[in-house]
């Protein structure tokens, strides 16, 4: 009989239970976060593409593109890259003391002397002078004009002309008994078409642009009319308008006309006062372009220091170059167009 130990032992098997998906763990989520933000990127980048201006989107282009002229001409202190450029030829700095005085900045700053900016001040400045010695002619012959002329004389005090920074401002007002148009219409009395003539003659030979502009007191139309200050004051400098163009004003010199309504009057105090009925008449004050189109500093036949004949010229030369700018918007200036601020 066999012993005890010699006997078969039980044989045990562990069963391992297997879970589907298991062994996948959370790698997916980390793709997953991966994925939506590179969604994210890509979506963020065409709307940026969508809002940006094409002049940001060429510059951001040009940026990159190193063979553009404005990026290849720019180089790195060392010389470019890996340029490898020492400050002196050997590759040892000749000096170590600081230089008593700076190099000067005058031609880089284009501040100094003789720079393009500097001139263009000067020119400035005597386009300025001119200009204010010109208003303050026409101001006298305005003044005569009136004196000479018996039936305007009386109209004296119903205009009123000085120097603003904008121009020569000539405003053509009412006074109490004595309007310059029927009320609430825009249809001049004669003799307001007779001032209006004299004034013509006056700026006639001027170079100035021309802004006419409409003013009213406060009273108000009746509640929901639909002519108002706004339309009565407009109406009115478009009729002063049309009288400076039969006066032989050309029309490309109305630079604009505005109704202004009752938003400037002349005597804040009383807005009813019968003087803030007015026409405002206002020769513009000149650009530089402008005055260099006209001509106004030719030197044609004028004389330098050494008494050599200058070369004729418009000045045109010293203008900052506008062939690299691209116009803004769509607005042309329209001669006799009614704006309504």
């Amino acid at each position: 009989m066999a012993k005890k130990d010699d006997e078969l032992q039980p044989i045990i098997i562990k069963r391992v239970k297997k879970v589907a998906g298991g062994h996948h763990g959370g790698a997916w989520k980390v793709a997953y976060a991966d994925f939506v933000t590179a969604m994210m990127a890509f979506f963020l980048l065409l709307w940026l593409l969508n809002v940006s201006t094409d002049e940001a989107l060429n510059t951001i282009s040009n940026y990159f593109d190193p063979s553009h002229p404005r990026i290849a001409e720019i180089r790195s202190g060392a010389g470019g890259l890996m340029g490898g450029t020492s400050i002196s030829k050997e590759g040892a700095m000749t000096t170590d003391v600081q230089p008593l005085t700076q190099p000067s900045m005058t031609g880089m700053s284009g501040q100094g002397e003789g720079s393009p900016d500097a001139d263009l001040k000067k020119l400035e400045e005597e386009l300025r002078k001119e200009e204010n010695e010109t208003f303050q002619k026409a101001k006298e012959s305005l003044e005569k004009a009136l004196e000479d002329n018996e039936a305007l004389a009386e109209l004296a005090q119903n205009l009123m002309v000085d120097v603003t920074e904008e121009g020569l401002r000539i405003q053509i007002v009412d006074q109490e008994g004595k309007p310059m148009f029927p009320s609430g219409s825009a249809k001049m009395y004669n003799y307001t078409n007779q001032l209006m003539s004299a004034v013509a003659n006056v700026i006639l030979s001027m170079p100035n642009d021309i802004s006419i502009r409409g003013h009213t007191d406060s009273y108000k139309y009746a509640p929901g009319a639909t002519y108002t200050n706004w339309e009565l004051s407009a109406d009115r400098a478009n009729s002063s308008r049309r009288v400076l163009q039969d006066n032989t004003i050309p029309a490309s010199r109305i630079e604009n006309v505005m109704g202004k309504a009752d938003r400037e009057h002349l005597v804040a105090e009383d807005p009813l006062d019968a003087r803030n009925r007015r026409i405002t008449i206002i020769l513009l004050r000149e650009s530089l372009e402008q005055a260099f189109r006209r001509g106004a500093f030719e030197k044609e036949g004028q004389e330098d220091e050494s008494g050599e004949e200058l070369a004729p010229t418009t000045g045109q030369e010293n203008l900052p170059s506008t062939t690299d700018q691209k116009p803004v918007g769509t607005f042309q200036r329209t001669p006799g167009a009614v704006y309504f601020p």
